[in-house]
């Protein structure tokens, strides 16, 4: 059953940056081991109470993650999340295709991490930012020409506010156990469902359903139809929630009791007219 929810979203000036303490999540990743619909339009990016972040689905596979510290951390960046003029402290990005990913980073940006390294060898980050810590998981990208460039993009986890968020990127494969164990308990997922160009939605769908996450945000969908089927697939096993908008506020305290798949609806952050 489809329930529909309407956000409020306090639109208030910036909170000043200030050295905040990581509370520490429960992934408990094993890294080491096996190494209608309106968009809201935001006149400023909002502030974050203590022990929870915000999310704003941007378009694609992009999202802003913010923090109480008011640290920005941009997905899949490509060069272009809106209108507001603000640079990111963090961007993301993977390069199995060029809607997620950028060659001309904004130099002002202090924390650029790529998914991929030289060809066949990852890339390892583990970024430590005040009350924030971002990790990688690579995985496997087919190439153009029916290949595989092996470690050619990331799963990047985002442990903050006591929570294991996750974002799988342009995933290829399912992954092994190794990878599975890297991740670890995931609370929050961001999942392609597209159903072609990353997996097939019966694979995505068995990965969703073995994490378990709490919540599950669907993105990289081409048409109401893939989405619909996604969502179908989903209905036995998970709560769907049609936010009716780009943007939730997720707590540790807060999960909900039933695995649940919060619909966010795209839009760029855009300065109010």
């Amino acid at each position: 059953m489809i329930f529909r929810f309407s956000f409020l979203l306090m639109l208030c000036l910036p909170a000043f940056a200030e050295a905040q303490a990581r509370t520490p999540s429960h992934c408990v990743a094993l890294a080491n081991a096996a190494p209608e619909l309106e968009y809201v339009t935001l006149a400023t990016l909002p502030e974050v109470t203590a022990e929870t972040v915000y999310l704003h689905y941007i378009a694609h596979a992009s999202f802003l993650i913010r923090t109480h510290g008011a640290l920005n951390i941009v997905t899949d960046y490509t060069g272009f999340t809106g209108t507001l003029p603000f640079v990111p402290d963090v961007i993301t990005m993977n390069h199995a295709h060029d809607s997620h990913w950028t060659n001309f980073v904004d130099p002002d940006i202090p924390h650029p991490l790529k998914g991929w390294g030289p060809f066949g060898e990852g890339i390892d980050h583990k970024l430590e930012l005040d009350e924030v810590l971002i990790r990688n998981v690579s995985t496997d990208i087919r190439s153009p020409y029916g290949g595989v460039e092996p470690k050619g993009n990331s799963i990047f986890v985002f442990e903050m506010a006591g929570l294991c968020i996750g974002h799988l990127g342009h995933l290829h494969h399912e992954p092994d156990a190794g990878q599975y164990a890297a991740l670890g308990r995931v609370d929050v997922v961001m999942a392609p469902v597209d159903g072609g160009y990353t997996l097939d939605q019966p694979t995505m769908i068995a990965i969703l359903k073995r994490l378990k996450s709490s919540i599950v945000i669907p993105m990289h969908w081409f048409s109401e139809a893939a989405l619909r089927d996604f969502l179908r697939g989903m209905a036995d096993e998970f709560s769907i929630v049609e936010v009716g908008g780009p943007s939730l506020t997720v707590a540790m305290d807060k999960l909900p009791s039933r695995p649940t798949i919060m619909v966010l609806r795209p839009a760029y952050i855009n300065v109010a007219r």
